[in-house]
């Protein structure tokens, strides 16, 4: 991707997010990460975001690249371009930057970020697979609420019924 924003705050890459946020966190601006596949958005998403952006100045979301998503969910996902999953969750107000990455986890980006806090889904466990990058640099894991019974994997499976 070239080094150009794709839209107001869809960014081409961590490091240039980096770079975007460098003054705003020099002035003591807190960072908040997420990271998902956002593939079919619903309410579930919605009140994780505005949860995580309550944690915080700035909320940053990562955005599963299509590859990643087929590797996670199968060979019928994505719903939706990454391009488009970005785009959708870029034009949320309590996002402040998103981007796309290619890994299946979010440690490599974390490592670029250092947020002071990652938030997660009430799916997810303070056991997870970043936590430890998270913690090296000082930040937290939050482990957000969960709204029950609302997930993208739910929805398509009715869909398809």
């Amino acid at each position: 991707m070239s080094s150009k924003r794709l839209a107001p705050s869809v960014f081409s890459s961590p490091e240039q997010l980096r770079d975007h946020l460098a003054p705003l966190r020099a002035r003591g601006k807190t960072l908040v990460t997420t990271n998902g596949c956002f593939d079919l958005i619903h309410r579930g998403h919605i009140h994780c975001l505005y949860e995580a952006a309550a944690l915080g100045d700035l909320l940053v979301v990562g955005i599963n690249s299509d590859a990643s998503v087929r590797r996670l969910k199968g060979p019928d996902r994505p719903l939706q371009t990454e391009t488009d999953r970005a785009a959708i969750v870029g034009s949320f107000g309590m996002v402040y930057g998103v981007f796309v990455f290619d890994q299946d986890d979010p440690r490599a980006f974390i490592e670029i970020l250092r947020p002071e806090i990652h938030a997660k889904g009430g799916d997810y466990s303070q056991k997870m697979i970043e936590t430890p990058t998270v913690e090296k640099y000082g930040g937290k894991v939050v482990i957000l609420s969960l709204v029950d019974g609302l997930s993208t994997t739910s929805i398509v499976t009715s869909m398809r019924a």
